[in-house]
C-alpha cells in the first residue's frame, strides 16, 4: 500500500475554530486609598457618640447628626463609590477600562494591535505591591490603569496576552488553503 500524495506537499489541516473571548482578570484600583475614608468614618462615629446629648445651648442634636452625615457622605461614601465603579478587565482579546456610576465611560484596547506597556511604581505603591500601568499603541490616547494591585503580575499577563494574540494573528494571516479535498487512495 502506498502513502497518498498531497498537492502542496503537506496534509491539509482542518480550519481553526475561532477561539472564544475568555476572562483573564478583573481588577479594581488598590483599596489602600480607602484607609483614610475608614479612619474618618470611625472618628466621626466616635465623636458623634461622644457629643450626642451634650452640646452647648445654641446647638441641637439634629445639627450634630446632619453634620456627621454630611462628613461621612463626602469623606467615606463618595470615595468608596468612586473606587467601586472603576474596573479594569483583561480578556484574551482586549483590555477594558470602565468607570462612572450614572454616565459610564468605556475604553478598550485590543491585544492584536499590539501596544507598549509601561509600569510606574511610587514608593507607597511599591510598599503595597501596586503600580500604574500605561498601555500605548501609538495611535490612540494611552490607556492608564491606575493603582493596579499586583502590578508586576498584571504586567506579565498583559505582555503574554499581546504575544499570544500576535502569534495567532500571524498564523491566521499565513493564508493556508483549508478547503481542498484529499485525493482518494488507490488500492
Amino acid at each position: 500500500m502506498s502513502m497518498p500524495s498531497y498537492p502542496a506537499g503537506r496534509p491539509a489541516t482542518p480550519p481553526a475554530a475561532p477561539s472564544p473571548e475568555l476572562l483573564v482578570a478583573r481588577v479594581r484600583g488598590h483599596a489602600r486609598r480607602l484607609v483614610w475614608s475608614a479612619v474618618l468614618l470611625i472618628a466621626v462615629a466616635g465623636a458623634t457618640g461622644y457629643l450626642y446629648g451634650g452640646l452647648p445651648a445654641p446647638f441641637e442634636d439634629w445639627m450634630l447628626l446632619a453634620a456627621a452625615g454630611a462628613i461621612v457622605l463626602v469623606g467615606s461614601v463618595v470615595p468608596f463609590v468612586v473606587w467601586l465603579t472603576r474596573t479594569y478587565t483583561i480578556t484574551t482579546r482586549r483590555v477594558i477600562a470602565k468607570r462612572g456610576l450614572l454616565a459610564r465611560s468605556h475604553t478598550e484596547l485590543s491585544h492584536t494591535r499590539g501596544y507598549g506597556i509601561r509600569l510606574r511604581r511610587g514608593v507607597l505603591q511599591r510598599l503595597w505591591g501596586a503600580g500604574t500601568l500605561t498601555l500605548s499603541d501609538g495611535v490612540s490616547a494611552p490607556l492608564v490603569l491606575r493603582n493596579v494591585p499586583d502590578a508586576r503580575l498584571v504586567h506579565e499577563v498583559l505582555a503574554d496576552q499581546v504575544e499570544m494574540s500576535q502569534i495567532q494573528a500571524h498564523r491566521d494571516s499565513q493564508g493556508f488553503s483549508f478547503g481542498h479535498q484529499l485525493p482518494a487512495t488507490q488500492a
